[in-house]
């Protein structure tokens, strides 16, 4: 089985596109390969941040690799937080603190539309950069519900639903995610090059 590289440690982002790309590859995390760099994430864009990950690990480790940054965007905070939505609080990844301060800004902001986003960038071979864009649109509610997901999930309601991300099975969500998109152009693809 070919290995890839997924350039993050998240453990569920990780659990997430292994489901996804159904036993394809044999996906490998950061520290699967040794990775423990603090890889500089200063992009202006999701997709900067992508590239940015995905050469590290190419560069240094040799590895075909994607990687991804998401996140969420408010329009009533002119698509804050963006880019910064893992360290929105602060300190990384701390979900709890990132959910407090999204409702915090929004508190009296009438438009509470918003979106969450993904790209993800490959790199193969010696193939040019590769890269596969995702997005979902919904309402960011004014209280967390549910207790599945992670991150921003409690807070995202997709338009036409009448729950969050966090209430529903991981299936249901994937299907219609900005990552669950993304991924599937990237695994289609990956199909398309006979991979």
């Amino acid at each position: 089985m070919e290995k890839i590289v997924f350039a993050t440690n998240n453990a569920h982002k990780l659990e997430e596109v292994r489901r996804m790309l159904g036993g394809r590859f044999e996906l490998l995390s950061l520290s699967d390969i040794g990775c423990h760099d603090d890889i500089p994430e200063n992009g202006d864009t999701f997709e900067d941040n992508a590239l940015a990950k995905a050469r590290w690990v190419k560069d240094r480790y040799g590895y075909d690799c994607f990687a991804d940054d998401s996140g969420i965007e408010a329009d009533g905070l002119g698509g804050a937080p963006g880019v910064h939505s893992a360290r929105y609080a602060g300190a990384h990844g701390d979900d709890e603190a990132n959910n407090r301060k999204l409702l915090a800004e929004l508190e009296g902001v009438a438009n509470r539309h918003g979106r969450f986003r993904c790209s993800i960038v490959l790199l193969m071979g010696d193939d040019e950069p590769r890269v596969f864009n995702g997005a979902v649109e919904g309402e960011i509610m004014h209280a967390p519900s549910g207790s599945g997901g992670f991150g921003y999930d409690p807070l995202f309601r997709p338009d036409g639903w009448d729950c969050s991300f966090a209430e529903v099975a991981p299936d249901r969500k994937h299907a219609i995610s900005h990552r669950g998109r993304a991924v599937a152009a990237l695994v289609e693809y990956l199909a398309a090059k006979g991979c």
